[in-house]
């Protein structure tokens, strides 16, 4: 992977930038808001991709597969994610030629300028707490622009420009990169130590959650709850720190969470309660819901309308997103990564799903945080889920690693009986298929490219009965 250079200069001026990865959440995002900038774009990724071709419609130039034909004699800036390889041709090419090489986060940068800025940092919760925020905002008729890391479900986009000077954004923990921003109010939903292959250890990536809160020019609201910030919050020293979640202490504090269905809850701040309800299941989003009505209160509005403004939320794609339902068996998909978001993703799913059983689909992602972790999500796969389907690892930004692979987590289960290693993607949804009956949830899991399975787990289920058997053409069997 190639780690970002935050020293590189950034230009002023840009008229045509190309983006090397062009189809991921973030990066799409960003180059959106370049095109409605009016800046020339092109760009490639080494797959197609709906992504790809939504960019495609709204006038950039893009490529499937790398290739250093691919930029073009006019470009001046080429953007690229930690994602890539230092031999990408269109990168190599890129610096032979003197061009603007920058990261993702530099691209964003320059955006925003001088704009008031709200950043959302954490290890799980960022997308959908900024989603909150953006959505509620919007609610309360202000127009801010935004950048988050998924699609937010009701407005169909990921990022857009707003005429406000408010600007509000996902900010990347993962790579250090949350540190270059000039932010206004920092958001800190959780600091569960995470990407220690970028950190080196916990106590480095505590400081530098620090760092960025103290950093910020007008408030932190950190939570009160988890341990990870609350030990951050020992190290801060900004004099406007806002706490949020079920501690008593907490500035605001969340309540009454009732899960069986859509999460319900109580907010009180300053002595006043307000009774909630959001259209999501889960209590991780009823404390995500606290962070966000806490950096709306932050901002200057008042609780009751900062409350009702994020009961309109609806969701960000990919998590806990249903896909279809066949034979009674709903296929969600969730891009949990980490064993404790795994386990906020099926605890969520336990609330909804009724008599049925939870059958999860896990794809590991990266091998690093597999071969540090594989014990973790063995324990909570086999504490939240009725019965795993493990996949192999997704690899990302990494070279394989001897024996570090699906099975590794598959064989850390205390029950084998729990849990099914497959490699082979068909399998793996005919498998699912022949375990799966009338009112379970199929659930996978990872960030990588494990909902492009749902397809397959889909027709498999269509196509057998819960016993394995070819389903006759017109029986209804």
């Amino acid at each position: 992977m190639i780690r970002p250079d935050l020293t590189l200069p950034i230009p002023e001026n840009i008229e045509a930038a190309h983006f090397i990865g062009i189809g991921g959440s973030g990066m799409s995002g960003i180059a959106r808001m370049y095109l409605e900038r009016g800046i020339r774009v092109s760009g490639s990724d080494r797959a197609d991709s709906p992504g790809l071709r939504t960019l495609a419609d709204l006038g950039a130039t893009v490529y499937v597969g790398h290739d250093a034909a691919n930029l073009a004699d006019d470009v001046d800036t080429v953007v690229h994610t930690g994602a890539i390889w230092p031999e990408n041709p269109e990168f190599v090419l890129a610096k032979e030629r003197g061009l603007h090489v920058i990261h993702r986060s530099q691209a964003l940068h320059w955006l925003i300028g001088g704009r008031r800025l709200v950043s959302v940092a954490g290890a799980h919760g960022k997308t959908t707490s900024t989603g909150m925020i953006v959505t509620a905002l919007r609610a309360l008729d202000a127009d801010p622009t935004f950048v988050n890391g998924g699609v937010i479900a009701q407005l169909g986009v990921s990022s857009g420009s707003g005429s406000d000077d408010l600007v509000v954004i996902e900010a990347d923990e993962s790579d250090g990169t949350f540190l270059l921003y000039d932010t206004s109010v920092a958001l800190i939903t959780n600091v569960d130590p995470d990407h220690l292959d970028h950190w080196g250890s916990r106590e480095a990536f505590y400081e530098a959650f620090a760092r960025f809160a103290n950093e910020a020019r007008e408030a932190v609201v950190i939570s009160s709850d988890d341990a990870g910030a609350r030990l951050v919050t020992q190290q801060l020293t900004h004099p406007h720190v806002v706490t949020f979640g079920e501690a008593e202490d907490a500035t605001v504090r969340v309540a009454d969470i009732v899960t069986d269905g859509p999460v319900a809850f109580s907010v009180t701040h300053q002595g006043a309660t307000v009774a909630a309800r959001l259209p999501v299941p889960g209590a991780h989003n009823a404390v995500n819901a606290a962070g966000a009505i806490a950096v709306l209160i932050t901002l200057g509005f008042a609780l009751e309308p900062a409350v009702r403004a994020v009961e309109e939320f609806a969701g960000t794609v990919r998590r806990f997103e249903l896909h279809g339902t066949e034979r009674g068996v709903s296929v969600y998909d969730d891009y949990a990564h980490h064993p404790t978001e795994v386990a906020a993703a099926l605890s969520a799913a336990r609330t909804v799903v009724g008599e049925g059983r939870i059958i999860a689909i896990q794809q590991p992602h990266t091998y690093s945080r597999t071969q540090e972790m594989y014990r973790e999500f063995a324990e909570v796969l086999e504490r939240y889920a009725d019965h795993t389907v493990m996949l192999d690892v997704y690899g990302a930004r990494e070279d394989p690693v001897p024996g570090v692979t699906g099975e590794l987590v598959s064989d850390a289960f205390a029950d084998p009986s729990h849990v099914h290693y497959v490699a082979d993607w068909q399998a793996a949804a005919d498998y699912t298929a022949t375990v799966a009956r009338d009112g379970d949830y199929v659930i996978t899991l990872g960030c990588g490219n494990v909902n492009l399975i749902i397809p397959q787990v889909l027709d498999a289920l269509e196509r057998t009965t819960s016993d394995g058997d070819e389903r006759r053409p017109g029986s209804g069997e």
